[in-house]
């Protein structure tokens, strides 16, 4: 599994400035976390890897294909094998569960799309919920949906911007054993986006800690808990 590298990435909007020389590379096959308080870049640094938005300046190599260079997209984020699980899961309201773990496999004209939905939806134990539209859902329930439509696509990399920032925290922990359970039987490289340095030290290999635009710490979960913990504190929501 291949990395993801963001070199001299710079960004603002509005004329104010998000990132500044922002320069790292994501392990491949890896759940990395990044960290930090609201308005960091943290959410940023997601939607230029996905795509979703060009950096005023820098380049981005994902999955050894450089993507943007120069402040350009280079590859579209349909083609960069990203799946991005949004804060508010943007589910489709009017599709059932079925119907929006589907979704992705219809628009890419994939095979035996009955099969791989069936798989997955098994996996997440959702199949007694397929019929079901997402206002008929409790809130561990959509996000599992979220999660199942993104992982069904077999993306490459996975971008979750705090996508269980308003779950119960023990429903929040099942999902995470069960996210962190797929993960060991097929690695793939995640990008966990939190304000929550607790959850990040329990599922991060490593962690990406940033304020004001910039990185001000990164290491695995020993180095950030012995040399970071008392500086985390003062500015992260716990």
């Amino acid at each position: 599994m291949s990395d993801i590298q963001l070199s001299h990435i710079d960004h603002a909007y509005g004329g104010q400035t998000v990132l500044r020389d922002f320069t790292h590379t994501f392990a491949g096959g890896k759940i990395t976390c990044i960290l930090g308080p609201s308005g960091c870049g943290k959410t940023t640094v997601l939607r230029l890897i996905a795509g979703l938005e060009a950096p005023g300046n820098g380049s981005i190599v994902v999955n050894d294909e450089r993507v943007t260079e120069n402040g350009k997209i280079l590859v579209p984020a349909y083609k960069r094998r990203t799946g991005f699980i949004f804060q508010d899961l943007a589910l489709w309201p009017h599709f059932t569960v079925y119907q929006n773990v589907a979704f992705g496999l219809n628009e890419h004209h994939a095979k035996n799309v009955g099969q791989k939905v069936k798989d997955m939806l098994d996996l997440f134990n959702l199949s007694n919920e397929q019929k079901k539209y997402p206002h008929q859902l409790s809130g561990g329930q959509k996000q599992m949906v979220a999660i199942a439509r993104s992982l069904v696509l077999r993306p490459q990399a996975l971008l979750m911007d705090e996508p269980l920032a308003n779950i119960d925290i023990q429903v929040k922990s099942r999902i995470l054993e069960h996210l962190l359970s797929i993960h060991q039987a097929d690695p793939f490289t995640i990008i966990y986006v939190t304000h929550d340095h607790k959850e990040a030290l329990d599922i991060g290999n490593s962690i990406v800690v940033m304020n004001q635009g910039n990185i001000i710490a990164s290491g695995n979960s020993e180095e950030i808990i012995h040399s970071q913990h008392i500086f985390l504190k003062s500015f992260i929501k716990t």
